[in-house]
């Protein structure tokens, strides 16, 4: 028998987050699910839930709001306007400013319709679960993020390049990672991509464009996984008028169980 992890613990994030604490997630609330965000307008909404059935592997999708709404099925109580610890607001494809509380920019557009997206942080568990350490954790930073050469299928009006996240991860045990990873497709799922980082166009693991650069040591082999940053890559470069999203590693925790995604 699975014993649940305690919902308590993904409630109390949520509640420190609503009241201002602003800190990256990962290994917060271990066991429960976390998301990426991205809001449009609702003329937007289309385009953007058909450039993600187009690009499955950044942007899988697990809930979507109705136009205006600022609650999910997937965390009860929650207010996806205060309960994510950054957010970033994007006017013309352009990041204006980090804020920790939406809600007055939530309002300038009523018509808003939320994404949430599946974060590779649900699979570090079942890594460290299996000995397989997560180095950003150990090191208590972000995890780093590359915008790579990998063009993203379009949809409509969006188009934009592919985002990954980077775990070192002792050559050994990648099979294993890519193993336990590939489990949950609903949250990223496998690794797209292992060594080389210059076949993704990244030219210097230590200048990652989101997050914090971690140690890659020797025996360890840099393996990369798609990333719900991806869709912010596809707002710089499609340039919506308006658009609220996560900031990188600063995800929504939800009340769902990693387990839901495993297959």
């Amino acid at each position: 028998m699975t014993l649940l992890p305690d919902i308590a613990t993904a409630r109390a994030a949520r509640l420190a987050y609503r009241q201002g604490l602003s800190a990256p997630t990962a290994g917060i609330a271990p066991g429960f699910t976390q998301c990426n965000m991205i809001s449009l307008p609702k003329d937007w909404a289309w385009d953007f839930l058909l450039y993600a059935q187009r690009n499955p592997k950044p942007c899988p999708v697990l809930d979507v709001t109705d136009p205006g709404s600022h609650v999910t099925a997937l965390a009860e109580g929650a207010d996806l306007r205060t309960d994510i610890p950054a957010y970033r607001i994007w006017r013309d494809g352009v990041l204006s400013e980090e804020v920790t509380d939406a809600t007055a920019h939530w309002a300038e557009h009523p018509d808003l319709v939320t994404f949430l997206i599946g974060c590779s942080f649900t699979f570090e568990t079942p890594l460290q679960q299996a000995g397989i350490a997560v180095r950003h954790i150990e090191q208590g930073c972000n995890v780093p993020m590359y915008l790579t050469n990998r063009a993203c299928r379009p949809a409509g009006r969006l188009h934009g390049q592919m985002v990954v996240s980077m775990r070192p991860i002792p050559a050994d045990r990648v099979a294993e990672a890519a193993m336990i990873s590939g489990r949950t497709p609903a949250v990223h799922g496998a690794p797209v991509h292992i060594g080389a980082p210059e076949a993704l166009g990244i030219a210097d693991l230590s200048r990652p464009d989101f997050g914090d650069p971690v140690e890659v040591r020797d025996g360890e082999i840099p393996v990369f996984w798609a990333c719900g940053v991806t869709p912010q890559a596809a707002v710089m470069a499609s340039k919506p008028p308006f658009a609220i999203t996560h900031a990188p590693g600063y995800m929504f925790v939800t009340d769902i169980p990693d387990t839901r995604w495993q297959v």
